[in-house]
Order: C-alpha cells, then structure tokens, then sequence
C-alpha cells in the first residue's frame, strides 16, 4: 500500500518562496498520480494541483496557477511543489494524496480522487 509524507513547510514572507516534497513509501511514483490540496483555519481542503502517472498532464487551480510548479522525480520517489511569490492567502496545512485506481485527471482537484493522504505540513506566509 503506498503512503506518502510531505516535509518542507515553514514560515515565509510575503513573495518569498517554498518548495514541499511529497515522498511515498510502499509503491512508486511513476505508477501513482499525485495530488496537493491545503486547508487554510477555518476553510475546506481545496485541491490546488496534481499531476498524472506519466508526469505529462499537471493541472492547477486557478488560485496558484502562475506561482506554484509540481514536479515528479521518479528516481527520488518524490513529487515536488515549488511554490513562488508567496502570498498571506496561501497560509494553511498543505497535503499530498495518493490517486485511486478510478482516478480521472479532469478531475483531480476533486478530494475523492484520493485514497491514501499525508498528515500534512504548515506553511505561513506573513505580510
């Protein structure tokens, strides 16, 4: 069973940048689509990006579309988001997620495209 665990949150300034890794246990990553969602204090899980098996297809959401890159390294096992431009709106617990076998790219924003998930890594960005 593949489980993933994110690190590389912390504390940043406004435009400042931060890049998390996405790391999986119990399976590969170039046989897994991967998904990053955050949940800011208060709000909803929000999907904000994901990318496919192959790497080819990388979808993002509308609020960090231009500022935020995910990237798969199939020889770390890893999946990477570099994010930029950092902004206080972009605070909260930012997770990765496993796709299910009924995963549909159009729809991986979506939480129900997931099974297993990380616990999760702050991220605070102060003005």
């Amino acid at each position: 069973q593949a489980q993933v665990v994110e690190s590389g949150g912390g504390s940043v300034n406004i435009g400042e940048s931060l890049k998390l890794t996405c790391t999986m246990s119990g399976g590969r990553m170039d046989s897994h689509p991967i998904g990053w969602f955050r949940q800011a204090p208060g709000k909803d899980r929000e999907g904000i990006s994901c990318i496919s098996i192959s790497a080819l297809a990388r979808i993002y959401s509308d609020s960090v579309k231009g500022r935020f890159t995910v990237s798969k390294d199939n020889s770390r096992n890893v999946v990477t988001l570099q994010m930029d431009n950092l902004r206080p709106e972009d605070t909260g617990v930012y997770y990765c997620a496993v796709g299910t076998p009924w995963f549909v790219t159009a729809d991986c924003l979506m939480r129900n495209q997931y099974g297993a998930w990380g616990r999760g890594t702050q991220v605070t960005v102060s003005s």
